[in-house]
């Protein structure tokens, strides 16, 4: 079986994935708020997991990999959002929850086994509140229930390297009389009767953030499971705080054996910002005509732990390279699977720049089984689905007429094989044909294409042998 090493954040090191149970391996991502359309720095953990889960499923089986991606529907964010807008909460969170999937499924991102939302988890939350209340690691306050991080000062900061005393005289963080030291992070807080609130031992309220990842993932993976994973950003506060929280409610599990976190996204070199004008939701890219394989591509081309720049260029290669993937895979049966090659490069931390590079060579070496396998795994579509590479080839032009267009495409396929063959004489002679039919033939980056002239006759080109 294929050894998965993979760097785990919490011990700083490389390590061998060993799963709990091999037969059931448990995996969870932290999930968007979901108040507007998913940027593309939030699109990266997507790709970057979806990459991972394919990869475990590859190796232990579709059967035995259980993957849980949360969605928060309880956030000041949407209140804001349904305070300005004038409508109902829970058709902001329905609305923007399937824009996402739409918009994450147009990344060729599958979607995870378990999509909980936290407001279908509050009396599990509330539950674990009372267990760390009862085993003395949390205390109520004016309406507010409280993690007392005192209770767990020794292990507390151990993700994220910082030491509670240097977070304290260091952080930023909310001074309120009714904690007791200023690092104790909010479980539960008071709901006034305009916002969403439910009801209590403490009153009327809703969870503070951090619980809700905490509860879901007790109730759908245990109080051990295989893997964590978020954008960096979240490894302080978010994911240290449900160490704390999961480790004292549940002090028998061990939470999350492996941690990972990717680096984050940059734009043109640049951190994006709106205040910048560099600041684009994925929406806004698909709605500009780039294809949601193409954003995908360009993400997989930097090492998850890497800070990633998405650029115009970038774009635009990503493109080219692509149209000429899938103009060599076209029609041609896959391999049963993907070469070893590029899933024991998966399989080193997940090494999708290394096996990019590795499918361009076979893209050279005409190696089109293995390169169409090797795509699938990484959740790149086959040219049979995508629009915009037939269009991109010059295939538009010809949905009036299927006939021609498929003749036409079945040339195009035997002129670049002749080519690649080097047997230029034949290659030749099929293309003076071709163009006899009122076409223009020329070879760009991604391989043959045609163009109609004026004197183009459909009924010539599907007569032509």
């Amino acid at each position: 079986m294929t050894t998965i090493k993979l760097h785990n954040t919490r011990t700083r090191t490389k390590e061998e994935f060993v799963p709990i149970k091999r037969d059931d391996v448990r995996m969870y991502v932290c999930g968007p708020t979901v108040y507007d359309r998913a940027h593309l720095g939030n699109a990266r953990p997507v790709v970057v997991f979806d990459v991972l889960y394919r990869l475990l499923r590859h190796v232990y089986g579709a059967d035995h990999v259980t993957y849980v991606r949360n969605f928060t529907d309880v956030d000041d964010k949407i209140n804001a959002r349904a305070a300005e807008s004038g409508r109902p909460i829970g058709d902001i969170t329905a609305e923007t929850t399937q824009w996402f999937l739409d918009d994450m499924g147009a990344l060729g991102a599958l979607e995870p086994d378990h999509m909980p939302r936290a407001t279908e988890y509050i009396p599990q939350m509330v539950a674990m509140i009372e267990s760390l209340i009862a085993k003395g690691h949390a205390y109520a306050a004016e309406g507010h229930v409280l993690f007392a991080v005192d209770s767990w000062k020794e292990h507390y900061g151990k993700l994220s390297g910082r030491s509670v005393d240097d977070m304290i005289a260091g952080a930023r963080v909310e001074v309120a009389p009714y904690k007791k030291n200023p690092m104790d992070f909010v479980l539960w807080k008071p709901s006034t009767p305009d916002l969403p609130g439910w009801d209590s031992p403490w009153g009327r309220g809703r969870p503070g953030w951090h619980i809700e990842c905490s509860a879901m993932s007790y109730e759908l993976l245990g109080e051990s499971f295989d893997i964590h994973g978020g954008g960096n950003d979240l490894m302080f506060p978010h994911h240290e705080n449900e160490i704390a929280q999961s480790c004292c409610a549940h002090p028998e599990g061990r939470f999350a054996n492996v941690w990972l976190h990717n680096e984050m996204l940059q734009v043109e070199g640049k951190k994006m910002s709106k205040s910048l004008g560099n600041f684009f939701t994925v929406r806004d890219l698909l709605d500009q005509g780039i294809p949601g394989e193409v954003i995908r591509f360009v993400f997989l081309s930097t090492h998850y732990r890497k800070p990633m720049d998405w650029t115009e260029k970038k774009a635009l290669e990503a493109r080219q390279t692509l149209k000429a993937w899938y103009r060599g895979t076209d029609g041609v049966v896959a391999s049963n699977n993907a070469p070893q090659d590029i899933v024991e490069l998966l399989a080193n931390d997940l090494n999708t720049a290394g096996a990019i590079s590795e499918m361009h060579g076979m893209a050279n070496r005409d190696e089109w089984s293995d390169l169409k396998a090797s795509m699938q795994l990484l959740g790149l579509a086959d040219s049979e689905h995508i629009e915009w590479f037939r269009e991109d080839m010059n295939m538009a032009s010809f949905n009036d007429l299927p006939d021609a267009g498929q003749k036409l495409w079945t040339l195009l396929g035997q002129w670049q094989s002749l080519r690649n063959a080097r047997n230029y004489s034949e290659a030749d002679q099929l293309k003076e044909r071709i163009e006899a039919c009122g076409l223009k033939l020329s070879v760009g980056v991604a391989g043959p294409e045609a163009t109609k002239t004026e004197a183009f006759d459909p009924a010539k080109l599907e007569a032509l042998k």
